[in-house]
């Protein structure tokens, strides 16, 4: 029976991730700690989201969660520790961010946080924390009319991949002399195991305990999966090999890999590593 076998949380847009061996399930995607996956995200002084397709070094960027501050590290830089109590929504800055087409409001860091930053990839930029009054809604033709709001994740609360499915990958790559990759490429927040290559592609939902999750849409990817999470830097790009044999996946334009997810039912519910999930097809 499929399994699951890793749940990363991402506290900062494009940065890197939190490995956990349990989370709470949200409408909103995984929380930890009372932290949502993707709550910060940088952005430059005209407001515009900030990732490593642009700036690949953002993959050194290593959150951990303290008991009230989120400690961050990267090579070459001491320390920073970001306070996890919300802003004083009375007295804190604000500023409107663009990430792709929504325009949202969200908290502004302090002068500390942007000189750090800024530093650190080589030009001004901001981290900037959602505000309870932006809405970043889901496309609702993808999730049956459904209102539902995620935060500064590209478009959808959960990304889920098949282990077999990097499985398979791994193999295409190897036969043609390259190296195998690991799951961080990709930066799910759910991977199973224990299940066929690619068969999240035509799950109808997926349940674990008390909690389901819908597929609704294929992953278009973009070239972050060349990027090496540990080092930060471009290396060779799987797409090409992808492209084979990945193209077109559920009417999508481009190269999937991976599903895009939605939560129907138990939020608030705890997910676990190892735990069973019963993956029900949609034929």
């Amino acid at each position: 029976m499929p399994r699951l076998s890793q749940l990363v949380f991402y506290p900062i847009k494009s940065c890197a991730g939190i490995s956990l061996s349990s989370a709470t399930l949200t409408g909103a995607g995984l929380m930890h700690e009372h932290i949502y996956d993707r709550e910060w995200m940088l952005v430059d002084d005209a407001g515009h989201f900030l990732t490593q397709r642009e700036y690949p070094k953002m993959a050194l960027i290593e959150p951990r969660l303290r008991s009230d501050t989120m400690e961050l590290r990267a090579p070459g830089m001491l320390r920073l520790e970001i306070p996890l109590d919300l802003p004083d929504p009375e007295l804190a800055p604000t500023r409107q961010v663009r990430l792709w087409q929504h325009i949202l409001k969200a908290y502004d860091c302090d002068d500390l946080t942007r000189t750090w930053f800024s530093r650190l990839l080589g030009v001004p930029c901001h981290l900037v924390r959602f505000h309870p009054d932006a809405r970043h809604t889901v496309n609702p033709q993808r999730t049956g009319g459904m209102e539902i709001g995620t935060l500064f994740s590209d478009g959808y609360p959960l990304l889920l991949i098949g282990k077999a499915s990097l499985d398979e990958l791994n193999e295409r790559l190897v036969a043609q002399g390259r190296a195998a990759l690991p799951m961080d490429r990709f930066r799910p927040n759910i991977v199973i195991a224990d299940a066929p290559a690619h068969e999240e592609d035509h799950a109808a939902r997926l349940v674990m305990g008390n909690s389901e999750i819908r597929p609704v849409k294929p992953c278009p990817r973009c070239p972050i999966p060349s990027i090496n999470q540990q080092t930060g830097e471009p290396g060779p790009d799987p797409l090409d090999i992808l492209r084979t044999y990945r193209t077109g996946v559920g009417g999508i334009d481009g190269i999937a890999f991976g599903m895009n997810c939605i939560v129907t039912r138990g939020e608030g519910e705890v997910l676990r590593v190892g735990q069973e999930v019963d993956l029900e097809l949609a034929f």
